[in-house]
Formats: C-alpha cells, sequence, structure tokens
C-alpha cells in the first residue's frame, strides 16, 4: 500500500477514501438540511434554495476539506480513536458550519436560519460515523472472536472500578493478542454496585470477591487501585489470596499519573505485598550529598544486599563505583545490569577475596576509595555451623584486613553490613558478625576513618532467604518445609534495607552501631501459607507443610539489641544508633591474634575461642 510522502504512516488510499467520503457527505448533510427544513417534501423547497444549494456546493466541499485537514482529521488513527479525535471531530464541523453561514451571507446566497443548524447536526453526524465506523467493527469483529474462543480465555476479575480498570479493560478490548475476558469488577463504592464498566458488571465490594471468584470461573485477579495505602491493599489481597486464584497488581501509583497503566505493567503479587507496613522513606538529598562525585567500594558486590548497594549508589551519580566479589558469575550480571543502566558511570569490577591482604591492599592503593560498603561474607547459618573455621576466617579476617585497608589509605567512611544475629548469638555465623562489629568499634578508636556498623535482620528474597526456597519447593509440588510452628523473624525487603544503610552512612560519625527498625516480626509459617495461596494451591490439600525441628545454632526468635544497648533516635524514624558496649581493646587484639591461629590451623576448638570473645554466644562446651 502506498504512503504518503509527508505523513508515512498514513495510507494514501486511506486518505483518498476518507476525502470522498467527507465529499459526499457535505452533499448529502446540505441537501438534507433543506429537505428537512421543508418538511420531508422536495416539491415544497423554494427553486432559489436549490439554485444557491447548486452554486455554493463545490466552493462549501473545498473550504470543508480544507478545515478539516487543519483538524488533523487525515492523520488520525482512526482503529484506535478516542475521546481527543472526537473532540477535533466537533471543532472540525463546527468551523466548517460557521465558514459555511459566513459564505452565504458574504455572497448573497443566504439559506433558511434553520439549515444552518441542520447542517452542522448531519455534517457532524456523518462524519463521526464515517471515522468511528472502522472502530466499531473492530470492536464488533473482537467481540465476535471472543465468543468463538471463550473457552481459550482467562478468565479476569478486576478490583476497583476506577482509571486504572478503565485503562486495563479498553486495552483488553482494543488488543488482538490478549488472551484475557474480564467476566466482573469489584469495588467498595457502594454506588457503583450493580452498574457495568465497558460492559462488565461491578458485582459488589470486596466482601463478593470469593463469591464471584467462584460464581464467574476466575482464573486471574488484577488489583486495579494503584492508590490503596498499604493498609487497605493488604486487606483486600489477604481476601483474594483465598480465592485460589492467581493474583496481579499494577506496581504503584505513580504508573497511573503518568499514564503508563498497562496489562504488561502488571506484576505478580508477592508475600512482600502483604506484610502490610508502609515503604519507609529516606532523604536522598543527604544520600546524594555524600556519595555523589566519591569514588565507592563495594565489597562481596554480587551478592543480594551487595547488588542492591551498588544499584542505589549507582543512581547518586558516584565518581566512581568500584565492586569486589569473589564469585564471578553473581558480579557479572550486576556489572552487566549497571552498564546498560548507567552507560556514563565510571564502573570497575574486580574479582578478589577480603581474606588476601595483599590483593586487598592493592585495591585500595590504586583506586583509593573515598566510602566503602563491606558487604562480603559468609551468611548461611546452618552451613557456617559445618564450617565454623571459614566462617571466622572469612567474616572476622576479611573484615579486619579490609578495615586495615581502609585505615592505611585514608577511606573516609567504612561501613559494616551486620545483621540481629550478632545479638546474643546462637550461632557461629551470628558469633563471627559480633566480632566484626568489635573490630569495627576497635579500628575507629585508632583511625581517622569513620568507622561504623549497620544492623538488621531478614530481607526478603535474598540468596538463600525462606522466600526463594518456599517457591521451589512449591514449585516441585512441595512440602514445603519449616523448621517450627511459632518461628517468628523481622523481614525487610532488600531495597528499603540497603536504602536505610545508605542513609546511616550518611549519619556516621564513626563508632556507631545502627539499628534498622524492621517494624513487626512474622511468623515464618505464614509466609509459607500465604506463598502457598498465592501461588493458586490450598495449604494441606494440595501443597503440604512440613516442620523439620530447628536447626543447628537456629533460633525461635532474632533480637536486634543487647541488653547492654541503648537506643539513640536520629533524624531517621526507621535508624537508631546502639550504644557502643565497652571493651579491652588490648586483650581484644590477643584473642583475635589466638582466634587466627587457630582459624587457620583448623583447630577444632574454634568455638571456645569465639566464645571467650563473645560471652554472650550461646554455646556450651
Amino acid at each position: 500500500m502506498k504512503k504518503n510522502a509527508k505523513f508515512p504512516n498514513i495510507p494514501v488510499n486511506g486518505t483518498i477514501a476518507l476525502v470522498l467520503m467527507d465529499i459526499m457527505a457535505v452533499l448529502v448533510s446540505s441537501f438534507a438540511a433543506l429537505y428537512i427544513r421543508f418538511e420531508f417534501s422536495f416539491r415544497e423547497i423554494t427553486p432559489i434554495y436549490l439554485e444557491r444549494f447548486e452554486h455554493i456546493l463545490p466552493l462549501n466541499i473545498c473550504i470543508t476539506l480544507l478545515i478539516f485537514t487543519v483538524w488533523k482529521l487525515y492523520r488520525s488513527v482512526w482503529r484506535y480513536a478516542g475521546g481527543a479525535d472526537l473532540m477535533n471531530i466537533v471543532f472540525a464541523t463546527t468551523s466548517a458550519a460557521f465558514v459555511h453561514l459566513i459564505f452565504c451571507h458574504v455572497t448573497g446566497q443566504s439559506m433558511p436560519r434553520s439549515y444552518y443548524f441542520l447542517y452542522w447536526m448531519l455534517l457532524f453526524g456523518f462524519t463521526s460515523c464515517i471515522r468511528f465506523s472502522y472502530r466499531i467493527l473492530s470492536i464488533v469483529s473482537t467481540k465476535y472472536r471472543e465468543n468463538m474462543g471463550k473457552s481459550q480465555k482467562i478468565s479476569v476479575m478486576l478490583i476497583g472500578a476506577g482509571a486504572a480498570a478503565n485503562a486495563i479493560l479498553k486495552e483488553i478490548e482494543e488488543s488482538r493478542y490478549l488472551n484475557l475476558q474480564v467476566k466482573c469488577i469489584i469495588d467498595d463504592g457502594v454506588e457503583s454496585h450493580g452498574k457495568f464498566m465497558r460492559g462488565v458488571p461491578v458485582v459488589g465490594g470486596r466482601d463478593k470477591i470469593v463469591e464471584a471468584a467462584g460464581q464467574y470461573s476466575i482464573d486471574e485477579i488484577i488489583f486495579a487501585i494503584p492508590s490503596a495505602g498499604v493498609k487497605t491493599r493488604k486487606e483486600i489481597l489477604d481476601i483474594c489470596k483465598e480465592s485460589g486464584c492467581k493474583l496481579l497488581a499494577l506496581p504503584g501509583v505513580y504508573q497511573l499519573i503518568n499514564g503508563d497503566v498497562s496489562v504488561s505493567n502488571l506484576k505478580e503479587v508477592e508475600v512482600e505485598d502483604l506484610l502490610g507496613r508502609e515503604p519507609i522513606q529516606i532523604n536522598t538529598a543527604e544520600v546524594l550529598d555524600y556519595v555523589k562525585g566519591k569514588t565507592v567500594l563495594v565489597t562481596g558486590g554480587g551478592g543480594s544486599i551487595g547488588s542492591e548497594l551498588c544499584r542505589q549508589i549507582a543512581a547518586h551519580l558516584p565518581r566512581q563505583l568500584i565492586i569486589v566479589d569473589i564469585y564471578e558469575n553473581s558480579v557479572y550480571e550486576i556489572q552487566q545490569e549497571l552498564i546498560q543502566r548507567y552507560p556514563a558511570l565510571d564502573l570497575v569490577v574486580l574479582i578478589a577475596s577480603v581474606r588476601n591482604t595483599d590483593r586487598i591492599n592493592s585495591i585500595f592503593e590504586k583506586y583509593h576509595p573515598d566510602v566503602v560498603y563491606h558487604a562480603a561474607a559468609h551468611k548461611h547459618v546452618p552451613l557456617m555451623e559445618d564450617s565454623p573455621n571459614e566462617a571466622i576466617k572469612n567474616n572476622v579476617f576479611g573484615t579486619y584486613k579490609t578495615a586495615q585497608a581502609a585505615d592505611r589509605y585514608g577511606v573516609e567512611k567504612f561501613v559494616l553490613i551486620s545483621t540481629d544475629k550478632a545479638v546474643n548469638p546462637a550461632n557461629v555465623m551470628g558469633a563471627s558478625k559480633r566480632i566484626c562489629e568489635m573490630v569495627i568499634q576497635m579500628m575507629n578508636q585508632q583511625s581517622r576513618t569513620n568507622f561504623v556498623a549497620v544492623r538488621f535482620g531478614n530481607v526478603l528474597g535474598s540468596n538463600g532467604s525462606v522466600i526463594p526456597l518456599f517457591k521451589k519447593q512449591i514449585a516441585a509440588g512441595g512440602p514445603v518445609t519449616v523448621t517450627h510452628p511459632d518461628i517468628i523473624r523481622y523481614f525487610m525487603t532488600i531495597p528499603e534495607a540497603v536504602s536505610l544503610v545508605l542513609q546511616a552512612g550518611a549519619y556516621a560519625k564513626g563508632g556507631e552501631i545502627f539499628v534498622l527498625d524492621m517494624g513487626e516480626p512474622v511468623k515464618i509459617l505464614d509466609l509459607a501459607q500465604n506463598l502457598i495461596k498465592l501461588s493458586g494451591y490450598k495449604v494441606g490439600e494440595d501443597i503440604e507443610i512440613k516442620y523439620t525441628g530447628l536447626r543447628p545454632g537456629e533460633k525461635m526468635y532474632e533480637e536486634l539489641l543487647m541488653d547492654e544497648e541503648g537506643l539513640k533516635q536520629t533524624a531517621n524514624q526507621r535508624i537508631f544508633i546502639g550504644r557502643p558496649i565497652e571493651f579491652d581493646v588490648e586483650l581484644f587484639r590477643k584473642q583475635l591474634e589466638r582466634l587466627k591461629e587457630d582459624a587457620e590451623s583448623e583447630s577444632a576448638d574454634i568455638r571456645s575461642d569465639v566464645k571467650e570473645i563473645v560471652p554472650t554466644y550461646l554455646f556450651e562446651k
């Protein structure tokens, strides 16, 4: 099909057809206006008006086509015509009718007064029908295909009868490729109950969700209220998950504001959506002030926390970002992601172990980082119980060597990523992280570098956490394993935790242990049950939950503070400072020397050494 040279996306044949139909519309509208004016009788029409009709018709056609061109009636894609196109038709036909009236009076070819109004009405009607006929035929064709292929459609329930739901309905209605059929809508607004939205019934409020899911054989539920608060969102999703349907949702209200509401933007509802906690806010200006223009080094940058640190640091305009990790596969992934998202970023990716003193020193000597985030660590509790010497070598002495390099090469701030498992530790991993905190406190006393630690609980979705494990178990058909029905943990999303770590780094003046407010603790059993339901299965029927008993070094609950530590408020309500616990630094140095010797000699008595350093370590000889 030929294209218009000026507007290459407009088919020439289609434009010619529109012009010919518009000529017919002008001819029919002007004659029909006379015909209606004289009471639908051709014989009653005054001959002088027929003569004037013939005289003004050619010029009227030319003027009308010119006005239609000005109002872009030959440039729209009418298959997707909407409100803006209809307004263009209104303005174009009104302008054409008004110019026609002026022309008739100026040239002495006046017509009856009612003729002009009738002409405008008819011209608007014919022009609208011509341009929207293809859209109407397209909708009819789509409905026909839907009826022919109903057995292949995915039945959908929409939650919400607002602008977002309307946008999703419109996209489903117009698309040839979406295999979705919206059967019903749920909305808490009583005034909408019993009404229809684009032909889909609004069947009731949230109390009707489960009933309607069964009545309409719903396969998927789409939560289309991006402006809903966290509490409302949780309450409704809690009901939805009992339906056994797959749950999808729009990520946020900003998409509605930006006009980005689309089926492609939908994401599966995750366990995080059911925590019922307001998103954590940070002062991005403060973070920007101390990261922008700095050389920032992240150890363990390929891990869950480390990689998110790299993402958020990259967004705050550092002069250079250096990622250090021993595992090449994971660090390669974050490298490629950052190259694509931030092509102007000065990014350096290095393979190195924090246990290698010479390698770490050479990196600090070459790049002279201003800020260091130390996230490199062995963190898997059961694995470290079986390999305690490795936990000490990597966590304790990897931290010590990196901290010494930071001191030697004049780093401004050194931020240790710690854990709530360091409080009254019941396992080697937690005890090793408590020793890391003590190393940081010791280094801060003797260095110009500001050494701090940030302590927080579990992060949802991190490598080795319960959520990925549960998902794999559900995908395999179960059972989902929970160590104990009453075990609880503090949880936070990875981006939330990292944003607070960055904020804490901005507050750091040296020697602090920052404690993040993790909100209310969550039962692991509740997480397992919710994840099974979100996957569309019934607990106990489709997927079984099996209790395996507490693992070695595992506690029923975690604490964020030791008894001796108090809390001091910061400018951010989710970040606190724990009062440092005093200890004998010289004795600690000697204990570290002995610990190092025993770890390197693979001593079987390493736990006794740890117990001497960390009296709160719950270990019995």
